[in-house]
């Protein structure tokens, strides 16, 4: 197994005779596998809601979902099971799976449905007995729910009770700096998108939106199938730029494929910066975008930064390992000429496509209806841009209902903050 790593701005050449340049540089990092590589073991928790309004059709489906789950599962593979309501409990603790039946029989028992949301407590749980099992494995967990948590109390700048929301926001950066993944499912229609987007977000996991309890099974089976491809783990992609080159100072780096996330970023005690990208697929491109800015550079084609990728192969069992060290190149002219790349043009696009969508969701949160119409309907031309067919005609339905005087339903914002992030499955 080994790291692909490209690059490219999306116009390679600059003026010289500009102070400041601003370009978009794409980089595309792959986990290609050769034919003796074999599939990871994998590390899998779900953490599960059971409150009193997943009762009867939901949880039927959801543990129809995991039985479907349990029999894809390869020899050596892991599991544990975590459910939650106003407290939480493990219902199959973290073990090799050798008798899925038995597993199957002890998730009819135990998991039944009622009481409150408090998604801290299942996550907290569930990170706990991931733990267990980390080694050598790809370790990743499925969060549902279909509440939205419980944000305890505050009398003026007092918090009384436990904030649910923050201490979810906590786990998930722990669960990060373990090398965890949490993959989040909103199930039917009054869950938290801002929360579970964060969680899922935090660790390069996926949002995935269970509208009807038909689709549960459809959706697991499409993540656990993203999970089994997981060919390196623990990846953070390193970037240096020279003298005269900077990063931008708002949202420098965000990810574009295979989702769109704003992603973090920490500068090192060289000046290097660091972002993590968490677990990579085998042949699946992962590509990120950084807004850098070049000073004035000396004429002709010029190093202007170097990337590479520290990652962890757990089939070696070794981990800090390196990609080759990959410059970046610039050509700098008195007598420029644009050269713009296309596919670059197209990261940028998708992205453009996550950022309006979200300047349209704050409009609307502010009351400012007439601006949310305009960034949708800029979204969905975004998306016909980049051939997005079915995202354009969500963000377009939306603007039309907030034109015409309607309000969103729920479902008409999770599906907005999906495709905006993705391509909508149905």
């Amino acid at each position: 197994m080994k790291v692909e790593l490209l690059s490219a701005l999306n116009d390679t050449n600059v003026d010289a005779a500009q102070s400041s340049n601003q370009r978009q540089l794409a980089i595309s990092i792959s986990s290609l596998a050769n034919e003796l590589d074999q599939s990871l073991p994998l590390n899998l928790c779900l953490m599960l809601d059971k409150s009193g309004s997943m009762h009867g059709e939901p949880m039927k489906t959801v543990i129809q979902a995991v039985e479907q789950l349990l029999a894809q599962l390869n020899p050596g593979d892991r599991i544990s099971i975590v459910a939650f309501a106003g407290t939480a409990e493990v219902i199959i603790p973290n073990q090799i799976v050798k008798d899925p039946e038995s597993i199957k029989s002890q998730l009819h028992k135990k998991l039944k449905a009622g009481g409150g949301t408090v998604i801290a407590e299942g996550l907290s749980l569930g990170i706990t007995e991931l733990l267990k099992g980390t080694k050598g494995a790809v370790s990743q967990a499925f969060l549902l729910t279909d509440g939205r948590g419980d944000n305890g109390l505050k009398i003026w700048k007092w918090q009384i009770g436990p904030n649910d929301h923050k201490r979810c926001l906590e786990l998930a950066q722990k669960a990060t700096r373990v090398n965890l993944t949490i993959n989040t499912f909103g199930f039917g229609n009054d869950w938290n998108q801002d929360l579970l987007e964060k969680i899922a977000d935090a660790g390069g996991g996926t949002l995935a939106y269970i509208e009807r309890p038909e689709q549960a099974v459809n959706q697991f089976s499409r993540l656990f199938k993203r999970i089994q491809s997981v060919g390196l783990t623990n990846a953070h992609l390193l970037i240096s730029l020279v003298p005269g080159v900077r990063l931008a100072e708002l949202k420098p780096i965000a990810q574009v494929a295979p989702e769109t996330i704003e992603l973090p970023v920490e500068i090192e005690a060289n000046g290097s910066f660091i972002v993590r990208l968490g677990d990579l697929m085998k042949d699946v491109e992962r590509v990120v975008l950084a807004n850098i800015y070049l000073g004035q550079l000396p004429e002709g084609e010029q190093v202007i930064g170097h990337i590479q990728v520290r990652y962890d192969d757990p089939a070696e069992n070794k981990e800090g390992l390196f990609s080759p060290l990959l410059p970046i190149y610039a050509h700098i002219s008195k007598t420029y000429q644009p050269a713009v790349n296309p596919q670059v043009l197209q990261s940028i696009l998708v992205l453009a496509k996550y950022r309006q969508t979200q300047i349209a969701e704050a409009k609307l949160s502010q009351g400012d209806r007439a601006g949310a119409v305009t960034m949708l309907q800029t979204a969905a031309k975004t998306a016909l841009q980049i051939g997005d067919t079915n995202a354009a005609t969500v963000l377009q339905v939306s603007a039309t209902r907030l034109q015409a005087g309607e309000e969103l339903t729920e479902s008409d914002r999770k599906k907005t903050r999906i495709v905006s992030k993705t391509i909508l499955r149905e």
